[in-house]
């Protein structure tokens, strides 16, 4: 089991990296329709293949970070029957979505989308507007999210199982901890507040106007 518990950290550790980067992937679709947008109203130039860029980053965004919002718990859930049960037969339905409805959805969809990865590839098949972008590198994004995701739902499910056996924590406990952002307000919370208290907790002229 601990074999399988390190390949799931390992997992866990590939998706995280890869869901931090792809937000530049968002920064750049940004900056480049901004750049579009000044370059079209000031010169009258534009280019399809600005704009196909541009859904190309933001498809990247979603599709290569699916796995790492399952390893955050941030898709949508419906606990409403869950809810009322124990963790650990929470823990037991989980297990049972990973294996029987996630992973042959991510498999079926990987086996559908690579022979249309593959012809756009070998044909070079390219964009119908004037100034396109080639098509391959879009398709390529299919089966490359799904199988991150399917490697996430092998991880959660790793976890899940070692939950049950008592040889690991509680998967579902991360969701507790503070995220980076929640982390950094809070900080500027107390930093705010020892500026209001002033020196060693003593109000300031602030305060005691107040």
């Amino acid at each position: 089991m601990q074999a399988f518990l390190k390949l799931s950290s390992a997992i866990d550790f590939i998706n995280e990296r890869i869901g931090r980067w792809s937000i530049w992937l968002i920064f750049a679709s940004t900056l480049i329709s901004a750049i579009n947008a000044i370059v079209r109203k000031l010169f009258n130039i534009g280019s399809n293949a600005f704009l196909e860029v541009q859904w190309y980053l933001f498809a990247a965004s979603f599709l290569i970070a699916a796995g790492y919002t399952l390893y955050h718990g941030e898709h949508v859930r419906i606990d409403v029957v869950a809810g009322r049960f124990s963790r650990r037969t929470q823990a037991i339905m989980e297990c049972i979505g990973f294996a029987f409805l996630l992973t042959p959805l991510c498999l079926v969809i990987i086996y559908l989308s690579w022979p249309f990865f593959v012809n756009g590839y070998v044909t070079g098949e390219m964009s119908n507007n004037s100034g396109g972008l080639i098509r391959w590198p879009v398709y390529a994004l299919i089966p490359i999210g799904f199988s991150l995701l399917l490697l996430q739902g092998l991880s959660e499910l790793i976890k899940r199982i070692g939950f049950l056996r008592g040889v690991a924590e509680d998967p579902a406990a991360k969701k507790t901890e503070k995220t980076a952002e929640e982390e950094l307000a809070e900080a500027i919370r107390r930093l705010a507040e020892r500026k209001t208290a002033g020196p060693a907790g003593t109000p300031n002229a602030t305060s005691i106007k107040e």
